[in-house]
């Protein structure tokens, strides 16, 4: 069992209110509390953690065959002497699979639910720091790209930022990807005929996958519509520029919507990893990326592994304690000998891994290849 407190939070998320797709405004936020949390009266850090496109806050904590979930593997890092933190992990699910943790009129108000209306209950229920000094915010793939928007497009809000395979680098990651998908729309008589195929049943093949995460990508980055010609697929210069705009390698170019670079410049440490063979070579953005925050000055550290985009979650073991470490505190720790004293097999689930997904309202569009898998 954990012997950190895992805290179930449903709320209202007044910025979801309204939201264009109809997705639910109440969510559950899950919150993990260190051991000793509630015998001290110390106040903690934050660290917001987004799951990747087509998976919940939910799925970072299901059970998987010799792997920890998300707060075992954080235990553990706690027993070899990493800081202690507030974990918050929201849920900013779509019908379409994911929101990609920004604001847009097709879809909703995400960024604003994360930095505003999460942010202020944790900091009004929970012993927080409750400055920006005190937060980082980190994410996987489609989670590690909100990561990095949140840093560019609300600074005052975190001071550590980590993307593992962020989305990044459109023209290299996502413009050759469209005539996969195409087909898949052609068949079903256009994107909506798509949509309404799966009204009842998830993807059943990775290019099913993918399709449904291209509706998602053009409902979070422009108006719902595609930037292509659906019968040559061809680019449509303006519809792409909208998607363009949302790109974390054009923001730090400074040419994106008046956004200067200063805002990642500003902050205290950028974590950036990808693998070198990444299957969507997002780790070619990430050097990308990298190579421009170094270059305008920002504490930048990049880092490439032996692997691909699925069954990553292990890289959290380096990021969170390079994170954590450059949070403000307040006290010293308080639970590090008494995990180590508890270390756990990887294999162990403990209760929190026993979560479910309770949003009854969002259908759950996954597949077994999907590039989520945590």
């Amino acid at each position: 069992m954990l012997l950190g407190t895992v805290d179930r939070v449903r709320f209202q998320g007044a910025a979801l209110a309204g939201n264009a797709l109809g997705d639910p405004t109440e969510r559950e936020l899950l919150v993990y509390l260190p051991h000793g949390y509630a015998e001290s009266a110390r106040r903690y850090p934050v660290v917001m953690v987004l799951p990747g496109f087509a998976s919940t806050n939910a799925s970072l904590l299901n059970f998987k065959p010799w792997e920890p979930n998300l707060f075992e593997r954080y235990e553990r890092l706690l027993g070899q002497g990493c800081g202690e933190a507030i974990l918050v992990l929201p849920d900013c699910f779509t019908r379409l699979g994911g929101s990609q943790y920004v604001d847009s009129g097709a879809q909703g108000d995400y960024q604003r639910y994360l930095a505003d209306d999460v942010l202020t209950l944790v900091d009004a229920r929970y012993r927080t720091v409750g400055t920006r000094g005190s937060r980082a915010i980190v994410g996987k793939s489609s989670g590690g790209f909100g990561a990095l928007r949140m840093g560019f497009d609300r600074p005052e809000r975190f001071a550590v930022i980590g993307s593992h395979a962020g989305d990044c680098a459109f023209e290299l990651t996502l413009r050759g990807r469209f005539t996969e998908v195409l087909p898949v729309y052609e068949k079903h008589g256009g994107p909506s005929g798509f949509l309404t195929s799966l009204s009842d049943r998830p993807p059943r093949s990775q290019a099913e996958f993918h399709a449904l995460e291209m509706l998602a990508l053009a409902h979070a980055y422009a108006d719902g519509t595609l930037p292509v010609e659906p019968y040559t697929a061809t680019l449509i210069p303006a519809l792409w520029e909208r998607w363009l705009d949302a790109d974390p390698v054009r923001l730090a170019q400074g040419k994106s919507e008046g956004k200067s670079l200063k805002t990642l410049t500003d902050a205290r440490l950028v974590f950036l990893d990808a693998g070198r063979s990444d299957e969507y070579g997002l780790q070619f953005g990430a050097r990308i990326l990298a190579g421009q925050l170094r270059s305008a000055g920002a504490a930048v550290e990049h880092e490439e592994f032996d692997g691909g985009h699925m069954g990553t979650a292990y890289r959290y073991d380096v990021s969170l304690p390079k994170m954590i470490a450059a949070l403000d505190t307040d006290g010293p720790t308080l639970a590090r000998s008494v995990l180590a004293e508890h270390a756990r097999p990887a294999h162990t689930t403990g209760g929190a891994g026993e979560s479910s997904d309770s949003r009854g309202a969002h259908p759950r569009p996954t597949h077994a290849g999907s590039r989520e898998s945590p």
